[in-house]
Order: structure tokens, then C-alpha cells, then sequence
């Protein structure tokens, strides 16, 4: 019998601790709710170039915390697009507020995210771009990204959720990794999409590569049809509660000057440049360039996430403290093979923080040191070394 009973108690244990995790689930994790939306369809052919903003976008309504936001591109059956047929430069989603009666969105006001730069450019709540399928975004609990707040809305506003989807066809083209870089020789624009004449020494980046430009094809392609593509998205997120902390989402430059507006100033910030150019350096494999800039962060708390936006040829990037301290390391995860979210020779994702609660801290007003390391083998042009975070 005694035998038996030793047999038996491990069994018990084992039914105990299932019970007991079936039982104990975190109030907010058994209310988490998830929708998947789809945008507008926009109509690619070889080459062509999209980049447009889609206003009052399906977004989950009332007052929420968002815990997560995914999104890759599919095509018009819900197949994942691989990056070398269609890439995705990037996706980023704004919030705003608008005129219950504006029927053409005159009244329009950015609701921005709590970051340094003004120019309006990196006002987004979410975004990312090629490593979006590998990229962790999920928000752990108690923390939450607070939208909604009917005390926070403009009396007689609403409140509602723009994207803008920038993506290039690159089936076909002459130098694929070039149209992705946005080369203005390959897409042959001597202006940008205001009609302003491009800079001598602007090699490639935003300014060449706006909607409707088209990357140079190879000579005798075959016909290659258009195609519909969407980018779709999922949301999850709880209903507000006071036992959510709110988080604020701050967006960083490595190209940011420390230019600000100013109250007698009506031009907007050149302080963030957001891209740049990486020059060959070397032949050398190992080849690479840093860029640092110092940036004070005007209110502080404890960092839940952090993650890092880098394009081909990234290294990786890290966000330190006025004392040295790594607050967040971010490297880029590249693809090996031909599946959607496994290319090779792109970005499918970024490695992520996750500090444990109160562990990082950032003080008010604490001057931060981001850095972002590229390949400098070849030349890359309109890259970018933005740094996501969320401070609680």
C-alpha cells in the first residue's frame, strides 16, 4: 500500500498543478480581443511604387488599451507576398482626431505619440516595415496603449486611425535591392513629389521612390500582369480598465540634429531627417558605419519594450543611457531561403527588449545616446536608424 500511495502522489501533483493553472488567468489575458482587418487594395505592376495614406481606417472602437498590432502584405486571396515580389518599404498607422461634420478632412489634427521629433513624419502609434512578420510587438501585462479615452477626445471631434502603406513591385526589375533602396537613377526622377528639384547629392530614399514613380525594368520583360495587394492587420486589445498601466510610445532619430520649432517659427522640424545614406567605405566584408546622436528625453519611466527600425545592410542598433547603460540592443534577423518572412538577403525581422518591470529606468530629462551600425561593404542609400520604445 505504501508503494501505491508514493505512486500515486506525483499523479496528484500533476492533476493539482493543472488545475490550479486552469483555474489562475490573468484578468486582462482572458479579455484580450483580436480582429483582423484588411486596407484598401491598391493595384501594383512591375516596377510601380505605392505610397499612400488611407484615412479613417477600421480600427477597434471605444476605450481600449492595445496590447498588440501585426501586419504583412497579402494578395487578393490572403497569400503572403514574398519581399522580393513586392517590398515593403513600410507601414505606419496615426491616430487623429477630425470634425464630426468634415466631410473633406480640412479639420484634421495628428494625435501625436509622446517622441522628440515634430516634423510629422514619426508621429505614428505602429509601424514597421520588411521585418514585420519577425518583429515581437506583443505588450506583456499590466501595460497597455490607451486609445479611446473619451476625456482625452476634442469636444466635437472623433477619434480615428489613419495608414500609410509604402510599397515597391520590384517583379522584373534591373537591380532589385537597388529599387528597394529607392535609387533615383533607377527611377529616374530628377523631382520629388511636390515638384521640387531633387538635391545633386541625393542618391536615393523617399524623395525618389513616392507614389506612382516606377524602378527601372529589364529590358524585354515579359509581360508581367498587375496584381491587387492589401496590407493586413491585427489588433488585439482589452477594454480599459484601471488595472492597466498606460504606456507612451516614443519614436527616435539617429539622424535627429536636436532642431526644434520654436513658438515664432512656422516651418516644420528639420531636426529628423529620417534616412540617410551609408558610402562604401572598404571592399571589405567586415566594412561598417556608425552614426550616433544624442537625444534628451523629456520625461522618463521604466521601459517595457524597445525594438529598432534598420533596413538592409543593418547590423544592429542600441539605445544607451547617460551612463553607458544598454537600455536596448536591437539587431536585424536576415532570411535564408524563398518563403514569405524567410527571404534571403532582406530584414524579416528585429530581436526586441523586454525589461523586466522596473529594472530600466529613464530619468526625466536624461540625455540618451542611440546608435545604428550599417555594412559599409557597398553603398546603401535611404536608410534609416529609428528606435521604437514604450515608457511607462
Amino acid at each position: 500500500m505504501a508503494f501505491k500511495r508514493w505512486l500515486l502522489l506525483p499523479l496528484l501533483l500533476l492533476l493539482s498543478v493543472q488545475a490550479s493553472a486552469a483555474i489562475y488567468t490573468k484578468p486582462q489575458e482572458a479579455k484580450v480581443q483580436s480582429s483582423v482587418f484588411l486596407s484598401p487594395k491598391f493595384i501594383l505592376t512591375p516596377g510601380l511604387a505605392n505610397n499612400t495614406v488611407y484615412l479613417d481606417i477600421d480600427f477597434p472602437k471605444g476605450h481600449i488599451a492595445v496590447k498588440d498590432f501585426i501586419a504583412e502584405l497579402v494578395d487578393e486571396d490572403g497569400n503572403s507576398v514574398p519581399l522580393y515580389e513586392t517590398y515593403l518599404h513600410h507601414w505606419i498607422v496615426f491616430r487623429y482626431f477630425v470634425r464630426e461634420d468634415d466631410k473633406n478632412g480640412s479639420s484634421i489634427v495628428v494625435a501625436r505619440n509622446d517622441g522628440v521629433c515634430q516634423d510629422g513624419a514619426l508621429d505614428f502609434y505602429f509601424g514597421l516595415g520588411a521585418e514585420s512578420r519577425k518583429t515581437r510587438t506583443w505588450l506583456p501585462d499590466p501595460y497597455g496603449i490607451q486609445v479611446g479615452d473619451p476625456d482625452k477626445i476634442p469636444s466635437g471631434r472623433d477619434e480615428k486611425w489613419a495608414l500609410n502603406v509604402h510599397a515597391i513591385d520590384t517583379r522584373g526589375v534591373e537591380d532589385r535591392f537597388g529599387c528597394t533602396e529607392c535609387r533615383c537613377d533607377l527611377f529616374n526622377v530628377t523631382k520629388d513629389s511636390n515638384g521640387r528639384p531633387i538635391r545633386d547629392n541625393y542618391l536615393g530614399g523617399l524623395s525618389c521612390c513616392y507614389d506612382g514613380t516606377r524602378c527601372k525594368r529589364n529590358e524585354g520583360l515579359k509581360w508581367l500582369g498587375a496584381r491587387g495587394l492589401h496590407l493586413k492587420y491585427t489588433v488585439k486589445w482589452v477594454e480599459w480598465d484601471q488595472s492597466i498601466v498606460p504606456v507612451k510610445i516614443y519614436i527616435f532619430d539617429v539622424t535627429d540634429t536636436g532642431e526644434r520649432r520654436n513658438s515664432t517659427s512656422s516651418q516644420g522640424l528639420i531636426g529628423c531627417q529620417v534616412e540617410y545614406d551609408v558610402l562604401q567605405s572598404c571592399s571589405e566584408p567586415k566594412c561598417i558605419d556608425n552614426k550616433k546622436v544624442s537625444i534628451v528625453m523629456p520625461n522618463g519611466g521604466n521601459v517595457i519594450y524597445g525594438a529598432a527600425h534598420l533596413h538592409r545592410g543593418g547590423a544592429g542598433s542600441t539605445l544607451y543611457g547617460q551612463d553607458g547603460r544598454v537600455i536596448c540592443d536591437s539587431v536585424p534577423i536576415y532570411g535564408r531561403g524563398k518563403e514569405a518572412g524567410d527571404e534571403a538577403g532582406y530584414v524579416v525581422g528585429m530581436s526586441t527588449c523586454y525589461p523586466e518591470p522596473g529594472s530600466m529606468k529613464i530619468k526625466d530629462g536624461e540625455t540618451l545616446v542611440l546608435e545604428s551600425t550599417y555594412n559599409s561593404a557597398t553603398l546603401h542609400t535611404g536608410v534609416m536608424g529609428l528606435f521604437y520604445i514604450l515608457v511607462a
